[in-house]
């Protein structure tokens, strides 16, 4: 729709269906797909990719350039998918020549005042309560739930249905189907309210348990735990997963509650 108190580059490529709120600023090289709304003083940015269905709230910026200064202005992207809010003043820069593009999935719920930085991929679903702020190159799998305040160093990796506690200090990896609390953060516990709303079953959350015990709570350390596992406990989904994740893990997995 066209609106005449924004601005729209000539050069953006924007859905008919598109609603466009006044003071909007739209520069080139942007692309918007159908069913999506742009809230007030919105600042979308070039490279921008807006999937379907999107809601973007007043005085959020899309695709501003990275925080970083090895970025040398390289042409770079920054992708939201279908379905997925984005509340007020949220800030969602670009990538950088290190991966080429910022992502947030489908269906997700990013909250007012929450910052993604360059380069970090969030998956499908996820939800970052307000005030979160992601480093560069983070990784957010599927399903998680990030409490607000929190704050994610680079690089991070948070897996699948992972709950964080809001004002976590996340500096080592969180494995999936976890509960991660305390500071320093620390494994809590299983998921498994969240896991049972996703329709696990009891037999897949008690499954996920046993993993964790092994990990958390039977003196190993991880690389034993990790062969015990594999050589004790049946292969399932949800078992490879849980493996494959620790045995990525650049910056090691979060400890134990002590």
């Amino acid at each position: 729709m066209k609106q005449p108190l924004a601005y729209i580059h000539p050069g953006a490529k924007i859905a008919p269906s598109v609603v466009i709120d006044p003071f909007v600023t739209i520069e080139n090289n942007v692309e918007i797909g159908d069913g999506t709304r742009i809230g007030s003083n919105v600042t979308i940015m070039e490279g921008a990719r807006i999937g379907k269905n999107c809601t973007i709230f007043p005085g959020a910026v899309i695709s501003g350039i990275p925080q970083d200064l090895k970025f040398q202005g390289e042409e770079t992207l920054a992708i939201i998918g279908d379905n997925t809010t984005i509340r007020e003043c949220v800030t969602v820069n670009r990538g950088t020549a290190a991966k080429g593009k910022t992502i947030v999935g489908d269906n997700c719920l990013i909250m007012a005042y929450s910052h993604v930085a360059h380069d970090s991929i969030v998956g499908n679903n996820v939800i970052i309560s307000n005030a979160t702020q992601i480093a560069g190159e983070v990784v957010i799998d599927d399903y998680a739930v990030i409490g607000g305040g929190a704050l994610i160093h680079q690089f991070s990796h948070i897996g699948s249905h992972v709950m964080i506690q809001g004002g976590a200090l996340v500096n080592k990896d969180i494995p999936p189907f976890v509960k991660a609390a305390r500071e320093p953060i620390s494994f809590t516990g299983v998921n498994s309210i969240g896991l049972r709303r996703r329709n696990f079953t009891n037999e897949q959350i008690r499954e996920i348990q046993e993993i964790y015990r092994y990990l958390y709570l039977s003196q190993l350390n991880v690389s034993d735990a990790v062969e015990r596992i594999e050589a004790e406990l049946p292969a399932t989904k949800e078992r490879d997963e849980i493996i494959l994740f620790i045995r990525n893990s650049k910056r090691g997995i979060i400890k134990g509650y002590v």
